[in-house]
């Protein structure tokens, strides 16, 4: 039966870094504060949100929230991104996506400043992700998956990885950020041909298919480790990952549950990077 690598454990000695940093900037009189920016009443975007805010007050971390109407004008929300980009008191901003279908995303996104980019969202963040620079933040789903496998003293260094699914959100800069970490990277995709014959070959997988248990026992191999980032409601509904967690358990020797795993990291990547970009300020 494979080990189960459980977010709660890597969250636990996240939050305590991030608290020390905390302490630290508020004795120099730095309050760190996120913006949530978030257009609309989504179930997701209040879910995410509700979870986040929890993070701040537990970690020490201040917020201000920008709520608009499902409604609102390009220029409003171009104006709030203004405001919050030049508010100094402010150091990092979320903003909820996807936007209602009448807002231009991509010039809302642009006009945002990558430092202050703390979901890593902007075309800098993107630089700063493929190019190995400090512009911005990545993404804290693929940023969370890392900090999973540090967490476990897991060296992806000349290990071979494979990444099932390529958005930008996940996939992408998953791949950039083990390349970083020296394995050797595949992505897989709904064109990759024979997919588990790829995915078995892996020493590390990293599934954001999107599809609930896309990846079962055909697609596994003994030894490896499986990062499951999918979350998905199944017939029963209950949430599940995007790997088949019953068949794979029996086969691989580490995997991160659905609930419990992954997404229980987020939130405090997402804090940790509000706190460094208040850091960066310093410099």
């Amino acid at each position: 039966m494979a080990k189960q690598l459980l977010g709660k454990e890597v969250t636990k000695a996240l939050n305590d870094k991030i608290k020390d940093q905390v302490s630290a900037l508020h004795q120099r009189g730095i309050d760190p504060t996120l913006a949530f920016i978030r257009v609309g009443e989504r179930q997701d975007d209040i879910s995410y949100e509700r979870g986040a805010v929890k993070r701040c007050e537990t970690l020490g971390v201040s917020y201000k929230k920008y709520l608009l109407p499902g409604d609102c004008t390009q220029q409003e929300l171009m104006d709030t991104i203004a405001d919050v980009n030049e508010d100094d008191n402010i150091h990092g901003v979320l903003m909820f996506r996807p936007l209602p279908k009448h807002l231009d995303e991509e010039a809302v996104v642009a006009a945002l400043r990558p430092e202050k980019d703390v979901d890593g969202i902007t075309e800098g963040s993107m630089f700063g992700v493929f190019a190995g620079t400090d512009e911005g933040f990545p993404p804290c789903t693929p940023q969370a998956c890392m900090e999973i496998l540090d967490h476990y003293g897991i060296d992806c260094t000349g290990k071979k990885a494979v990444v099932v699914g390529r958005s930008l959100v996940v996939g992408k800069p998953a791949a950039m950020m083990l390349l970083k970490k020296n394995a050797t990277v595949t992505v897989c995709h709904t064109r990759t041909k024979d997919m588990p014959s790829v995915v078995k070959e892996a020493d590390i997988v990293i599934v954001a298919a999107g599809r609930a248990g896309v990846v079962d026992g055909s697609y596994l191999s003994r030894g490896q480790v499986v990062i499951d980032v999918g979350i998905n409601v199944n017939e029963e509904g209950k949430l599940c990952g995007d790997v088949n967690y019953d068949e794979a358990e029996k086969i691989v020797d580490m995997i991160t549950p659905v609930p419990g795993g992954v997404g229980s990291v987020t939130t405090s990547v997402l804090v940790g990077h509000v706190v460094e970009a208040a850091l960066r300020t310093l410099d």
